[in-house]
């Protein structure tokens, strides 16, 4: 369960995922927000490539949605490399 996970990241990415958009939202270990944004759920590549120069960090994400996140972790799958050179939802499904 997440409620035990105690490890530290350097930067840390919310996200609120609805059917035809997300928030993201990136802050750093101090609380400095570095992006605060809406995506279209239709055009994920977008999203993808502002989460990129935080990826090659120490970057975590956490997805908020009741049911409709699958593509997003399958769109992590196809990153080669995925971010963090992980995929973030390993071990979900």
């Amino acid at each position: 369960m997440m409620r035990f996970y105690q490890q530290q990241h350097q930067f840390y990415c919310g996200i609120d995922l609805h059917a035809n958009c997300m928030h993201a939202c990136i802050v750093d270990q101090n609380g400095k927000k570095h992006l605060h944004k809406n995506f279209n759920t239709k055009r994920p590549r977008l999203f993808l490539a502002e989460l990129r120069p935080y990826s090659q960090q120490d970057l975590i994400v956490g997805c908020e949605s009741t049911f409709n996140w699958d593509w997003l972790a399958d769109l992590f799958d196809e990153e080669s490399p995925p971010p963090g050179g992980r995929n973030i939802f390993a071990g979900v499904r």
